[in-house]
């Protein structure tokens, strides 16, 4: 591709393709997440005694994880224009590293719980809880192998790497981002 397309507010970073994709996740999430609201509305005792078996440290230690790794990806694409391809491959070992200690947070939460008897069908609470961060689960794991993809073909090409690859990867890795600051607050705190 061009750099006139790059530059262009018609063609955003990483290509209309993974924006599509981007908006429509977005959509699905806050479809899911206005229903868990209004449900949790209609039984708000219910969803709040749900919501206090939650770990709240554990989800506020995994957004930190979850926002160090955007700003790693950030910094990924900032060095990757300025053809800094060794930084930018450590900047994106460092997002990787976050989007996995994210991930193995992540189920050291689960385990407790399905330990406890707190799986899908204890709760409509606990069904969403289980639909909404499981989801978003696979969505870091799937940010994850993109990372490492891209790093591979930075580390293997440096500057005939693709910036509009590093581009949509880090957008879909910013999506993640920005699912958990929405999925936070309305699961661990809202009720």
């Amino acid at each position: 591709m061009s750099s006139t397309h790059s530059k262009s507010i018609w063609y955003p970073p990483g290509g209309i393709l993974i924006w599509i994709i981007i908006l429509i996740e977005l959509f699905t999430y806050g479809m899911a997440m206005a229903a868990l609201a209004y449900y949790g509305s209609l039984d708000r005792a219910q969803y709040h005694a749900d919501s206090m078996l939650l770990n709240k440290a554990i989800a506020a230690v995994n957004t930190v994880f979850l926002l160090t790794g955007g700003y790693y990806a950030a910094m990924a694409v900032n060095r990757f224009r300025n053809a800094e391809f060794d930084k930018t491959s450590r900047y994106l070992l460092w997002a990787i590293y976050s989007g996995v200690a994210f991930l193995l947070l992540k189920l050291a939460e689960y385990y407790p719980k399905l330990a406890a008897g707190l799986d899908m069908n204890y709760s409509p609470f606990f069904m969403n809880y289980w639909l909404l961060t499981g989801f978003h689960w696979i969505h870091v794991l799937v940010g994850v192998v993109i990372l490492i993809v891209i790093r591979h073909g930075i580390i293997k090409n440096g500057h005939n790497a693709s910036p509009e690859d590093l581009e949509a990867g880090t957008a879909f890795w910013h999506m993640c981002d920005l699912i958990w600051l929405l999925l936070f607050p309305i699961l661990y705190l809202l009720f």
